[in-house]
């Protein structure tokens, strides 16, 4: 039979994922009959984690360990490797001590020195694209003995912690792992839940229990296979024909809805909708001469209509989005809305004209092809259609495949350009700290002295994060003044399992990083 659900989150989950499926012929192997094979349009970029702040984390996450983790159910980290804490009151020197008896797949022992060894190649390979970003405030890493590792920072910084339950701070064997260039022989060496049988880039990942494994991780299967597909029609088919038993990530919102329907070929699935913390947003170029003009930012932002946006483009798969920390994550605020209220041409009409900007604006805006699904390009096509109804602007849109979207906005080709974020965790922090300062991840200087200087070096001096609500409502004040970056929607989670696979509500952590090890076969109904 078809159920649908609704579930509330109990962590801040993002990105529209689903998980369905139907059992594999078993033989009389006990592996073969636990092994779970999943579908995904996301393979990793590289299988060293000093190089990678993208989807490889998915693999990561279940063949290396971090010091800390984020189980199911958990916004704060919690203890993988290592039992750590502050030592001071100040949140600048936080103390590892690692669990004793752990392995690497190698043999060798992790100890303090392969966690040192791990983040200190983080930084001095420093990657294009890389983890090294989330290190801005570590100063130096000390180690006492061979189970203890001191982190002293440069300034206060509560969300640290956070940054090591990251799979970017994946810890890796020093002996496999040179100190001063990545490793690049397609082969890995982890202490995780699962060991990396076989591996061909861009085709599967073939995933064996890992038996020296010790971490919080309850593996309720003895073996994953993950196939990786280029586009979502071939991972939809695959899964239609029970090639897989799951997938996630690369759904259309058109596919999310179709495999919703109830029809013979949907049979036995059953779908979970809850919030989730993926957000996209339009970035404006400073150095524009139109969009450098903040009544030009401020009159887009008076006439995009979100609802209408969500509803054509993702056809309910997201909500909008007035805030630039979404909804389930501390300090999450409506102050788009507050403001702006809904859409209104005559207002944002009156504020050019009040600024002395002609019209129509000519706009140039950017975007990504192939990052963020297919969805993306009916995304822009509705923005400029809502733009040029107004009569206030005309739209030149272009699209890119991401690497070549990548390279023009950093080299500041558009005046305009939409971007999405997935939380590297799940704090406030997370949604604002990125985007500002003179080095950002737009590659646009926002040099927002009052958040950089004032709100964000206060908020990190609280280890209790549900104490900064205020400082980011302000940050957040701020960002809806100077319209520099205008929030547009933030995606729902998506888990359809078959009546075989159980684990599903499980399976996603608080970064939307799938936890292979809760999917399993039911044994009784």
């Amino acid at each position: 039979m078809f159920n649908r659900t609704s579930l509330q989150a109990t962590a801040a989950l993002a990105s529209i994922s689903l998980l369905a499926g139907c059992g594999l012929l078993a033989d009389d192997e006990a592996e073969t009959e636990s092994r779970i094979v999943v579908g995904t349009t996301s393979s990793p970029t590289t299988l060293d984690p000093a190089a990678a702040w993208d989807s490889s984390w998915e693999l990561y996450r279940n063949v290396f360990q971090t010091l800390l983790s984020f189980p199911t159910g958990s916004t704060t980290p919690q203890p993988d490797a290592a039992d750590c804490r502050f030592t001071d009151s100040a949140s600048k020197v936080f103390q590892c001590d690692l669990h004793e008896g752990l392995r690497f797949s190698s043999g060798t022992e992790v100890d303090a020195g392969a966690v040192k060894h791990s983040i200190e190649r983080i930084r001095t390979i420093n990657a294009e694209g890389g983890p090294n970003g989330l290190l801005g405030s570590l100063d130096r890493i000390e180690t006492d003995g061979d189970r203890r590792v001191v982190f002293r920072l440069k300034e206060p910084d509560a969300t640290f912690p956070f940054v090591l339950a990251t799979p970017a701070m994946s810890i890796v064997d020093p002996a496999s792992y040179p100190a001063d260039r990545l490793r690049e022989d397609g082969e890995l060496v982890g202490s995780g839940p699962y060991l990396l049988d076989a591996y061909t880039e861009g085709v599967k990942a073939e995933l064996v229990g890992n038996p020296a494994y010790k971490g919080f991780a309850d593996r309720k299967n003895t073996a994953v296979t993950i196939r990786y597909f280029a586009d979502s029609e071939a991972l939809v088919a695959a899964l239609k024909k029970k090639r897989i038993d799951a997938t996630y990530r690369g759904l259309t919102a058109e596919e999310v809805v179709e495999l919703s329907e109830k029809k013979p070929e949907n049979e036995g699935l059953q779908v979970v909708e809850s919030t989730g913390a993926t957000i996209h947003y339009l970035v404006f170029n400073p150095e524009d001469p139109q969009a450098g003009k903040p009544a030009v930012r401020q009159a887009v932002a008076q006439v995009i209509d979100r609802g209408a946006l969500v509803g054509k483009a993702y056809k309910g798969t997201a909500e909008p989005l007035y805030s630039m920390v979404p909804k389930g994550i501390a300090g999450h605020t409506t102050k788009f809305f507050d403001h702006y209220g809904d859409p209104d041409v005559a207002k944002a009409k009156r504020i050019l004209r009040k600024a002395g900007v002609d019209e129509p604006v000519k706009l140039t805006i950017g975007y990504t092809t192939d990052r963020y699904g297919s969805s993306t390009a009916a995304e822009f096509a509705e923005i400029k259609r809502q733009l040029e109804a107004s009569g206030l602007f005309e739209v030149t849109l272009v699209g890119k495949p991401w690497k070549d979207f990548q390279t023009a906005y950093q080299k500041g080709e558009y005046p305009v350009f939409g971007r999405g974020w997935f939380p590297d965790f799940p704090d406030p922090d997370n949604f604002i700290a990125p985007f500002v300062g003179k080095k950002n991840v737009h590659a646009a200087p926002y040099e927002q002295s009052e958040i950089t200087r004032e709100l964000l070096p206060e908020s990190r001096r609280k280890s209790d994060r549900a104490a900064v609500t205020e400082q980011f409502e302000r940050a957040q004040q701020i960002l809806v003044e100077d319209v520099r970056l205008l929030p547009l929607w933030q995606g729902k989670l998506y888990i359809a399992a078959s009546e075989e696979i159980g684990g599903g509500e499980r399976a996603l952590d608080p970064q939307t990083v799938m936890q292979l090890w809760e999917l399993h076969r039911k044994t009784s109904w």
